[in-house]
């Protein structure tokens, strides 16, 4: 692995700081299963979207569609 500092003068404490989170996060993604799927994120979830009622189909249907009510 080749760490190149193109801007800046850090420390060699900084330089070794960086190195450490940079070597910590490559080995925890080697870690990681790759095949395993990934668990989303609650905002992404459908089923908070549809777990409030959806207004009636008709002309201005399109204006309450993220409106609870």
């Amino acid at each position: 692995m080749t760490i190149k500092v193109v801007r800046g003068n850090p420390t060699p404490e900084e330089l070794a700081a960086a190195l450490a989170v940079v070597r910590a996060r490559a080995a925890a993604a080697a870690a990681e299963p790759s095949g395993a799927p990934r668990p989303q994120d609650s905002w992404a979830d459908p089923a908070r979207v549809a777990a409030r009622r959806l207004p009636l189909p008709g002309p201005t249907a399109w204006s309450r569609t993220f409106w609870p009510g």
